[in-house]
């Protein structure tokens, strides 16, 4: 194993130096940095044919899901006579892979690869066999999810840089392949409403969407679904648009409406075929959100950066999103002891390899099918030169935020511009979207003051600020490193609204740790507890959470004032609102899901409505 990890660290660092390649007008994405996406250190566009007759790759079973199931584990025997450390089974999706299917890049002239689609998934060969290099013999297993087609695995020599396919399996596939998969709820726009969004291989000329539920127990009614998609040119540039396209089937969005409050509820996603027979999901249940402002236990989960990994080990997972397993595990072992998540950005790293969104969605489907699980933009799901983003960058791999938009369902009044308000009881929420410009005088500006303003704090009192980026307090390495402690113009217009509206706490993910400031305004602490805080509400307590999988980041050398607890570690926060009048703020790290760092508030609506320096409204002495 040593040997193995030794050898892909020098292939990762050469990979470095010799920096981005361009083979027939296909551009490689080389990784900068560890964390890059994994399947991006594969050169896929200079694989060529070199078929070996002593080379094989047979996989059993052949047929997944024969009882329904949506994941499978499948083991796969390799045999070649000229083994190399270096050699890797990539698992492909659709089977076919060769030539045909080539973004046209427009150019004639241009000669085609002979692959050009990259595999959803990779192992190298000696990943659990230490004798691959000795005896040429190997059996691995890989987990598979169904992904609308049929699967094959190749065996390739020459590394991850100079890819020769040896040999290539008999394809496999899902029993059902087309099956309505992976619900995930969200909030709709009023507090009775819950929607669930799912994924299938059915277009509407095909068959019918749609979702039956209704109370536990009771009878079942069926409620209409839309349908989306997109494709390759929907892709704003690669590998999203080339290497890493990959059809994403039909994602359908049902509106459940008129809920009773605190209730339970039972549901499926069905589809009705054109020849009068149905197709079936799982049964779900789900408990339908609090009244606002109702006086009852609420629970919510914070955190960013959480990512994917593979539990099969595929895709170097260790260096790329460590902790986004532990994390996933842990919400799912206490699932019955929170009612909401918030994934505030960067929910997959996909970074244009758009086969991760279906492992994503895979990855938290006891969770978000249980839980609205609401999302916010981040760099990697939004950013990329000229497409409108405030950063002019390429970390979303030419996504562009379509992803993020299609495959879940946030209550926004444009889900282009990614920012939102939702209610849960007693919490009022603004999300906002750092990958626009939120300055003074923008329209996400005039949203964020008119959704905090529409809080109601005798009804609401706990208001609650989240954006991906951080727009507040970070001692994270690099904002230490630029002096500013914050993201360039972050916190200028948006303090005196946290302000004036009495934000109780800020959140942010993109720098990958933990930390929590004191009550804050204007860089001076404006109360000196650390533990308990009561009374006028006076400053906002920002919190960075961005450690909940991918690689973590350091702090600066300099600790500043206002920075009560960092930790570089995985985790999440959780708050729970007891009352009108009390709440319970906790971070739990991922790997053992004990407390850390926690502090409570108590005050009543009278410390919410004092005035506070920047807080009121000008007075008049008329009578």
């Amino acid at each position: 194993m040593e040997t193995r990890q030794l050898l892909q660290q020098v292939f990762f660092t050469l990979l470095i130096v010799s920096g981005s390649k361009s083979v027939s007008g296909y551009k490689t994405k080389i990784p900068n940095e560890i964390g890059e996406q994994a399947l991006s250190q594969i050169a896929i566009e200079k694989a060529v044919f070199a078929f070996h007759e002593s080379a094989s790759v047979s996989v059993h079973p052949r047929v997944l899901g024969l009882e329904g199931e949506d994941t499978q584990w499948v083991n796969v025997d390799l045999e070649y006579s000229e083994p190399s450390e270096t050699d890797w089974v990539g698992v492909f999706s659709p089977a076919q892979f060769n030539s045909s299917t080539c973004y046209d890049p427009n150019d004639s002239k241009e000669q085609t690869p002979d692959i050009c689609t990259a595999p959803i998934k990779y192992k190298f060969a000696n990943f659990s066999s230490s004798g691959y290099t000795n005896t040429g013999k190997a059996t691995l297993t890989f987990q598979l999810i169904n992904q609308r087609a049929d699967f094959s695995f190749a065996l390739f020599t020459g590394g991850l840089s100079n890819p020769k396919l040896v040999a290539v399996s008999r394809n496999i596939t899902f029993a059902n392949p087309k099956a309505p998969l992976y619900p995930r709820l969200a909030l709709g726009k009023s507090w009775d409403e819950m929607t669930v969004t799912w994924t299938s291989g059915y277009n509407i000329d095909e068959a019918i969407p749609f979702v039956e539920w209704g109370f536990q127990g009771d009878h079942q009614k069926p409620s209409p679904a839309g349908t989306l998609t997109f494709h390759r040119n929907s892709m704003c540039g690669s590998p999203a648009r080339t290497v890493g396209w990959r059809d994403p089937g039909f994602i359908h969005t049902s509106f459940l409406k008129d809920l009773w409050p605190n209730t339970m509820y039972t549901y499926r996603m069905g589809h009705l075929l054109s020849s009068g027979s149905y197709v079936w999901s799982k049964t779900y249940t789900f408990k339908s959100s609090p009244f606002p402002g109702q006086d009852s236990l609420q629970r919510v989960i914070i955190f960013g950066d959480m990512g994917k990994a593979e539990r099969d080990g595929s895709n170097e997972y260790s260096n790329y999103q460590p902790g986004s397993l532990n994390t996933t595990d842990q919400l799912i072992k206490d699932l019955k002891n929170f009612d909401i998540v918030f994934h505030i950005g960067d929910l997959t790293y996909s970074n244009g390899y758009i086969s991760q969104w279906d492992q994503f969605t895979s990855q938290v489907e006891p969770i978000a099918s249980t839980v609205p699980y609401m999302v916010a933009s981040g760099n990697h799901e939004r950013d990329w030169p000229g497409s409108g983003s405030f950063y002019d960058t390429p970390d979303s791999g030419g996504e562009c935020g379509v992803l993020a938009e299609t495959m879940f369902y946030v209550p926004a009044e444009n889900r282009a511009k990614f920012w939102y308000s939702a209610d849960y009881g007693m919490f009022h929420f603004c999300i906002a979207d750092t990958e626009h410009d939120w300055r003074e005088g923008t329209e996400q500006y005039r949203f964020i003051e008119h959704c905090l303003a529409s809080a109601d704090r005798q009804k609401q009192p706990w208001l609650i600020f989240a954006a991906h980026r951080v727009l507040g307090y970070s001692s994270g390495l690099n904002y230490g490193l630029e002096g500013s402690f914050e993201e360039p113009m972050g916190r200028e217009s948006l303090q005196r609204l946290w302000q004036k509206y009495k934000v109780d706490m800020a959140f942010y993910g993109h720098v990958h740790n933990y930390e929590r400031t004191c009550p804050i305004y204007q860089n001076q602490c404006v109360n000196s507890g650390k533990l308990h805080y009561s009374g006028t509400v006076n400053g906002t307590i920002h919190v960075v959470v961005g450690g909940a999988g991918s690689h973590l980041s350091g702090f600066s050398e300099i600790t500043p004032s206002w920075s009560l607890y960092r930790d570089s570690d995985f985790g999440f926060v959780k708050l729970t609102a007891f009352n009108h009048s009390s709440l319970l703020f906790e971070y739990k790290k991922s790997n053992d899901g004990k407390v850390y760092d926690s502090f409570t508030i108590s005050r009543d609506y009278r410390d919410v409505l004092a005035c506070v320096h920047d807080g009121c409204e000008a007075t008049t002495l008329a009578s």
